[in-house]
């Protein structure tokens, strides 16, 4: 199958093959650090790191990004199925930026934030809630995992991205033009 974008197979798959290797990758240290941290975390004290900037806090988050909607029942549903929504949003959009070599700005952040929905997927299915346990100490900030790291400098990087390449970006529905 060809690519319409370019016409070339070759590096669609290719474009592909990154795609799930670069988000398998991710995807498989975000759970890792969540195991990590459910083994050595769960019953012990905050740990501080970082000369007091960052800490480790074991913490059950039953909402969205940052306890978002944690407090209603209906929540992890919601959440669940949005985040369902967004993840096949942001491989459309991946699909849909050409294959020349300035649009790698735009798909690497793209593959970080489907990582970290995936990842944050895995433990609402799995467990009923997501794994928390980064914390900065200098500020009252959520706590929060790898994979919320992921979403959040990708979200700001693909912003940054389409700002940069501007008319070569595709928009939504408008066919690449």
């Amino acid at each position: 199958m060809l690519d319409k974008n370019n016409g070339n197979s070759k590096n669609s798959f290719i474009s592909w093959a990154v795609f799930c290797m670069g988000a398998g990758t991710l995807i498989f240290l975000d759970q890792l650090l969540k195991l990590w941290s459910t083994e050595n975390l769960a019953d012990s004290p905050p740990r501080a790191l970082l000369n007091d900037i960052l800490g480790l806090t074991y913490f059950h988050n039953t909402g969205a990004a940052f306890g978002f909607l944690a407090d209603f029942s209906w929540g992890r549903w919601a959440i669940t199925a949005l985040v369902i929504v967004l993840l096949a949003t942001v491989m459309w959009y991946y699909w849909r930026l050409p294959l020349f070599n300035k649009m790698w700005f735009a798909r690497v952040p793209l593959i970080f934030i489907f990582a970290g929905g995936i990842g944050n997927l895995i433990d609402r299915f799995r467990l009923g809630y997501v794994v928390d346990m980064l914390e900065f100490l200098f500020i009252d900030f959520a706590i929060f995992n790898l994979a919320d790291v992921y979403v959040t400098v990708g979200a700001f990087t693909v912003v940054a991205a389409i700002i940069l390449l501007g008319k070569d970006a595709p928009w939504p529905f408008n066919d690449g033009k």
